[in-house]
């Protein structure tokens, strides 16, 4: 698998191009205020940054439910407080990850794909730069590698993970044994890093771990038995680690599947009796509908949606039928039966504008799908050139891929891309009353200490730039004293406000609402913002008891 020069040059044009796309949305989005819309990119930066900065700091403030790694990669970058109160320190590794992905995805179609100085090979340089322009200059993408999601830092495990999946089985065919186990070794750090980050990465591992026994073991490629071991024991790591933390801390080891705070335990607490749940609850094939309708409006927001399905779908039946050597990006696939099952029984809701209930919820998901659509739409075109008869039939059917990505990317460009939309949407009363708080805490005195349920409105403090560890909250108490832990510092200051406390801010029926001691306080400020519960700003009376 030697690589020529110009396929050197070729990777280090991607990753330039890649960093220059990269930072020009950075500023673009942190000029217009735009990096800090999701509230799940707030709270990612805030589970970071309160493993330092808490009055009870420690790894035991990484929580539950959401993984570790992506609060681990941006915690040294939120250290400084104006990268933390700008989000800058939380988009860190998204931009990393954005860059790393494009090289990768690049990577994956110089392995699976011929390289030389034929037509062939020249038809399949065009399918690799194709690629890169379907997936890089996607601006569902592009928006969401500012922020501190973590689909842009999962992408680059998962398409390494499959490149270089893709390359220990070439390589083994091409009885380069030493090298393919090379390659399993860092398929398989690459999926403890995946299986760290988000749940996609436990299926994508358990998928490769099992292709791979299965070749080496039961088909030709005896050359993986080697590294066989090593990958299944570093695939294993980030599940095993996971479920050990939540059994350690919490006594359950699947206290993020069915916890208090779990997607499924939300969803039943917070929607009205006798509605329905989410549409594709406990039904996979409308779990799938809602899941591909997502991933359909992250590449084009009209009619030539069709055009990639079509692409889509012709692709695969192409790898499937006549090019099986191409296999391996089949795993690309892997988003789709994820979030199918994730729909329909793991709680996870997605909305699209032109299906009931007719808005936008965790449409972002789609983009999971986009390197599968980059990919093997790609792999289509080189199918077709390859077979087409003359240099100017080859010609057009680049002119015509090139034409229909051009042409949806305006389109989504021209009307918001949907991750923008949805950010926007379910942003603009959170961040109304975000703002107003945080310009009334912003008059008190300096060192005043807050008691406040965080899960919802975390950005108050954020913004206001009151260090976490001012701010007695719920997760300052030991998660596996269960149900409660009457001698933790969350527990006592509800019971006693004032001996804690100088401000207390309540949420209409939130724990602080429901739960502290009212006699010890007295209120300020009720705010009423539109579509937020109303917000009690208290000060606590003091009492000369000592507790």
């Amino acid at each position: 698998m030697k690589r020529n020069a110009n396929s050197q040059g070729d990777v280090f044009l991607v990753a330039q191009l890649a960093a220059a796309i990269s930072v020009i949305s950075f500023f673009y989005h942190l000029q217009h205020g735009n990096v800090l819309l999701y509230g799940d990119a707030i709270a990612h930066i805030n589970i970071a940054r309160r493993v330092f900065d808490s009055r009870t700091p420690g790894l035991l403030q990484l929580g539950t439910v959401w993984l570790p790694l992506p609060h681990l990669l941006m915690l040294p970058f939120l250290i400084s407080r104006k990268m933390w109160q700008t989000g800058i320190g939380g988009s860190i590794p998204s931009l990393f990850g954005y860059v790393l992905s494009v090289v990768g995805i690049y990577r994956l179609m110089q392995t699976v794909l011929p390289e030389s100085q034929t037509e062939e090979g020249q038809s399949a340089r065009f399918a690799a730069w194709l690629t890169v322009g379907i997936f890089a200059l996607n601006p569902n993408l592009i928006y969401l590698q500012t922020t501190a999601m973590t689909e842009p830092v999962y992408l680059p495990f998962f398409l390494w993970a499959v490149a270089f999946f893709a390359g220990a089985i070439r390589r083994c065919r091409n009885s380069e044994v030493a090298k393919a186990n090379s390659d399993q070794l860092k398929c398989g750090l690459c999926l403890a890093g995946a299986s760290l980050i988000r749940y996609d990465g436990w299926l994508l591992s358990a998928v490769i771990v099992v292709l791979a026994a299965g070749l080496a073991y039961a088909g030709k490629f005896t050359g993986l038995r080697p590294g066989v071991i090593k990958l299944a024991l570093l695939a294993a790591a980030g599940p095993i680690l996971w479920l050990s933390y939540n059994a350690a801390v919490y006594r359950n080891p699947l206290e993020f599947v069915n916890g208090p705070y779990s997607a499924k335990a939300i969803e039943l607490k917070s929607h009205a009796p006798g509605t329905p749940l989410h549409p594709g609850t406990d039904d996979l094939a409308v779990g799938f509908r809602y899941f591909f309708k997502s991933a359909e409006l992250n590449l084009s927001s009209g009619r030539l949606q069709i055009f990639w399905v079509g692409a889509l779908l012709f692709g695969t039946a192409v790898i499937v039928l006549f090019q099986r050597k191409l296999w391996p990006v089949l795993l690309l696939w892997v988003a789709a039966p994820f979030y199918m099952f994730s729909v329909a029984y793991g709680g996870v809701p997605i909305f699209v504008p032109s299906w009931w209930p007719f808005s936008l919820y965790n449409a972002r998901y789609g983009i999971e799908m986009l390197p599968a659509f980059a990919v093997i739409t790609a792999v289509a075109a080189y199918a077709l050139m390859r077979f087409a008869a003359s240099s100017r039939a080859r010609a057009v059917i680049a002119a015509l891929f090139l034409t229909l990505t051009t042409a949806s990317y305006v389109q989504v460009f021209r009307s918001d891309p949907v991750s923008f939309e949805e950010a926007v949407v379910n942003s603009r009363t959170r961040v109304a009353l975000e703002k107003q708080m945080a310009s009334i805490l912003r008059t008190l005195s300096p060192e005043s200490t807050f008691l406040m349920y965080l899960g919802d409105h975390v950005g108050i403090f954020q913004r206001a730039g009151i260090p976490l560890s001012q701010v007695i909250n719920e997760g300052n108490h030991r998660p596996w004293m269960r149900p409660s832990d009457p001698e933790g510092l969350w527990e006592r200051a509800l019971a006693h406000p004032n001996t804690y406390a100088e401000v207390v801010i309540a949420f209409e029926a939130d724990p602080v609402a429901t739960s502290a001691n009212q006699a010890e306080l007295t209120p300020v400020l009720v705010l009423h913002v539109t579509g937020q519960p109303p917000a009690t700003i208290y000060r606590t009376i003091k009492s000369n008891q000592t507790r």
